[in-house]
Formats: C-alpha cells, sequence, structure tokens
C-alpha cells in the first residue's frame, strides 16, 4: 500500500490508484493536511454518502462514471472530467448511478 509520502513527487495516474469492490464505497486518501485533503473514493452502482453538511466548500472531480449529486434538494449529474463544488454549510449527498470515481478536494 502507498503511503501519502510514496505518491509526492510523480505523476499519479488517479483512476489506477482506487479499485471498485461489489456493493461497496472504497476510498483513499491520498493527503490529509491541517489545511485540507485529497480523497480517492470508487462507489459500485447504488451505493451512496447520505446527506450530510460540511463546514467547507467540498470540491468533486469525477474521473470515471457518472454521478448524481443533491445539492440543496437539487440534482445535479457529473461526469467524467467534470468538477462540482458543493458549499460550505449546504446539505448534499452522492448518489452512484453507476460505478463511479472521483477525486473529492477539501480545502479548509
Amino acid at each position: 500500500m502507498n503511503t501519502e509520502n510514496d505518491l509526492k513527487g510523480q505523476a499519479l495516474t488517479l483512476n489506477k490508484l482506487i479499485e471498485y469492490s461489489d456493493g461497496a464505497v472504497v476510498s483513499k486518501t491520498l493527503l490529509n493536511k491541517k489545511t485540507g485533503t485529497l480523497t480517492l473514493f470508487a462507489f459500485d452502482t447504488g451505493q451512496s454518502l447520505s446527506e450530510h453538511t460540511s463546514p467547507y466548500d467540498a470540491t468533486v472531480l469525477v474521473l470515471d462514471g457518472e454521478t448524481t449529486l443533491t445539492i440543496a434538494g437539487e440534482p445535479l449529474k457529473v461526469g467524467p472530467g467534470q468538477l462540482a463544488i458543493m458549499p460550505a454549510n449546504v446539505p448534499h449527498d452522492v448518489q452512484a448511478d453507476q460505478r463511479f470515481k472521483m477525486l473529492l478536494i477539501m480545502i479548509r
């Protein structure tokens, strides 16, 4: 398993750093600092993160597949190469319409 330091100073192919798992959501933290985090996620079809809020803006970059983000009750389809910013303190959730991978960027 790669540690955070193993990933520094090189070009990373994000899709290859995380694999899907049947019936599950898999996550892998790439960077965890006081000022923010980078976390990869791989969602199997039908998996989700239930509605919640964050005290910081949460940025989702979809790498593979497609998801529906619901932000303040409004659904938003996001596909490969697309980025969406979920505002701080606004309820949001993540639904896997199909298998998809994303990078979650949290800056505090």
